[in-house]
């Protein structure tokens, strides 16, 4: 309920100074203050303050109602008041609200909140005011970082220092110390570590796919689980044979990889530039195998050459977008016009539930959920998902999905893309058509 209310509330500050007589509303919404909850309360002073902005002759008024609300209980209320009659000019003067003030109290945030969030807990006061302008704009992915159970073998993601970096910062450092990948450019991506091996194996894999404009990069995580062992010139030979469009240009052996210490080989592709080029790659893990004794820890001068079955890759489309998520779609979408958009239709055959269509779509566009609109409410016949991300290149994107059950299981959908590119727009139709 309280979650209706607060979008009933959004809607009417967006639609509500557009009418032919806005004041009607200005009651409803001030009554929200006294009767709701703190949530609530606080949306509804944004609601007011977005009709003063919007119509000038109701600024009087809007100003004596927010006024009132800076005795409210709830400081989240009191400081949302402040904040509005301080930017509107609560003097009382009529007079007409910049368009800058419009944008700063009503656009969309064009930045990612957690990025937001680390900015200003690193801001120290000073004479020198925050800076929004400094606060990056690309998400800060981070793989998932397995923890080892007791009794459990090693994955390649445990805690030593060698082990596979946790931030895209660490392995742009990674990858342009070695000399094969220095002159890739820029990192778009890393995707979190993909499982090659199964659990209890003697020989633990994972991948990380790197994404460049114009090569793939894949980094094999490795971990020796036998005490017995010491494993030299680990390799990871990649069949691209059904990748045709990747053509391997360099690999970076792992010269030694000792018990229970993961280290990383790497193999690199070039692709061609800025396109979502996909393919399947089969995986073998390649070495020589010493004998170590136990009672010394001393490996034999001769080995063995051995080789280890992985499970396929796949750099999918999904591989080539970020999730970055905007704090208010609406606006985010209005803003970016209707120049580039293309929408289309599409059935997606039968389904178990319109929840598994949905989460179907969203995994293969890779796509960053908005404002929760991923949950299908149970025994629902129709819903609209709301995505938004960068594609390479850092072109911006937003999806309106809109999806309805036809027939018994049948499930059709309505795909409408906005970007800052034409092409990249229609690249995505063509991710959904071919997907």
């Amino acid at each position: 309920m309280v979650e209706c209310s607060y979008e009933i509330l959004h809607f009417l500050g967006i639609e509500g100074p557009k009418t032919s007589d806005p004041s009607k509303y200005i009651r409803y919404i001030y009554n929200r203050v006294h009767l709701e909850n703190a949530t609530v309360r606080a949306g509804a002073v944004s609601t007011l303050a977005k009709f003063g902005a919007m119509v000038d002759a109701l600024k009087p008024r809007i100003f004596v109602l927010l006024r009132r609300c800076l005795f409210d209980n709830d400081d989240e209320v009191r400081d949302r008041a402040t904040l509005y009659l301080n930017t509107l000019g609560g003097d009382g003067a009529v007079v007409e609200t910049g368009e800058d003030v419009k944008e700063f109290l009503f656009g969309s945030l064009d930045i990612p909140l957690v990025n937001l969030e680390n900015s200003l807990k690193n801001y120290e006061p000073s004479e020198e005011s925050f800076d929004v302008d400094s606060v990056p704009k690309e998400v800060k992915t981070q793989p998932l970082a397995e923890k080892k159970a007791p009794g459990k073998k090693p994955t390649g993601l445990t805690a030593p220092p060698i082990g596979p970096p946790s931030t895209v910062e660490a392995y742009e450092r990674l990858l342009s110390s070695i000399p094969e990948f220095a002159n890739f450019g820029k990192l778009f991506k890393s995707s979190a570590p993909v499982e090659l091996t199964e659990a209890e194996t003697e020989y633990a894999v994972n991948v990380v796919k790197h994404i460049f404009d114009g090569h793939v990069v894949f980094q094999f995580n490795c971990t020796n689980t036998i005490p017995e062992q010491l494993l030299e010139n680990v390799t990871v030979i990649v069949d691209a044979s059904e990748a045709e469009e990747f053509a391997e240009v360099a690999t970076k052996p792992l010269r030694s990889l000792p018990y229970d210490s993961p280290g990383q080989t790497f193999v690199a592709f070039e692709k061609p530039e800025g396109v979502p080029t996909v393919g399947k790659f089969s995986n073998m893990l390649r070495f020589i195998v010493k004998e170590v004794d136990p009672s010394t820890g001393e490996a034999e001068e001769d080995g063995v050459e051995d080789e280890y079955q992985l499970e396929d890759l796949e750099v999918v489309a999904a591989d080539y977008m970020l999730k970055v998520g905007v704090s208010n779609f609406r606006n985010a979408w209005e803003s970016m016009g209707a120049d580039c958009e293309r929408v289309d239709e599409y059935g997606l055959g039968p389904r178990d539930s319109l929840a598994e269509a949905v989460n179907a779509v969203i995994n293969l566009l890779g796509m960053q959920p908005c404002e929760g609109t991923e949950v299908v409410p149970s025994n629902s016949r129709s819903h609209t998902c709301l995505l938004s991300g960068v594609y390479i290149g850092n072109v911006k994107v937003l999806v309106r999905l809109q999806f309805g059950i036809d027939g018994p299981k049948d499930v059709a959908m309505k795909l409408a893309v906005r970007s800052e590119d034409e092409a990249v727009s229609d690249a995505i139709h063509e991710i959904v058509a071919s997907g």
